[in-house]
């Protein structure tokens, strides 16, 4: 194997860099999960009712009011509504967890050298930023009443962030919502 002279070296980490952290783009992305026990019948579920998960970290108040509005307005079109006596269906509970993360730029000067420039004399330069990004994240628990079991459970990643503008944190909950529930109910298994 041939040596690598230093500035092919440094040009390929930069490339590398700019491959995984220039762009950014999948770091805004919501990321949805889901998952639920298949032997649940969940037609039968017509009913919920909000309950708090025992010290499990909620949004503040008015934060807390949108996302139950947000999840409120997206059961309603699933055929679910909402009721405040101990006969629902199915007991709703929430929480979240907010974290910060390092999101690194990098970005080069045009010049260098690697796999697709090969001049000779060919310098190349780089800048690396970071950024301190918050990820917010809402787990969400169904659990049927009767049993009181856990039916299913869903987490909305990248969704919350306090330092977002008002209608921004608005459609990110609405948005985040709408995708975790977008399976909701789960496909029946076939018999």
């Amino acid at each position: 194997m041939r040596a690598i002279k230093g500035s092919k070296v440094v040009a390929m980490l930069t490339f590398a860099a700019i491959l995984v952290f220039g762009s950014g783009l999948g770091v805004a992305a919501q990321d949805v999960r889901y998952n639920f026990d298949r032997d649940a019948d969940f037609s039968k579920y017509k009913t919920y009712k909000w309950v708090d998960i025992p010290g499990a970290q909620k949004l503040a108040d008015l934060g807390d009011r949108q996302f139950k509005a947000a999840m409120d307005a997206e059961l309603a079109k699933k055929g679910l509504t909402k009721v405040d006596s101990d006969s629902a269906d199915l007991l709703i509970g929430y929480q979240t967890a907010v974290q910060q993360e390092q999101q690194f730029n990098s970005y080069g000067s045009g010049y260098g050298t690697g796999p697709w420039r090969r001049g000779v004399g060919a310098t190349g330069m780089s800048t690396t930023t970071t950024n301190t990004i918050h990820v917010g994240t809402i787990d969400v628990d169904m659990y049927d009443a009767a049993k009181k079991e856990l039916v299913w459970e869903g987490m909305a990643g990248r969704t919350i962030d306090p330092k977002a503008k008002p209608d921004k944190q608005q459609k990110n909950l609405e948005k985040a919502v709408a995708k975790l529930l977008k399976n909701y109910p789960p496909p029946q298994k076939k018999k």
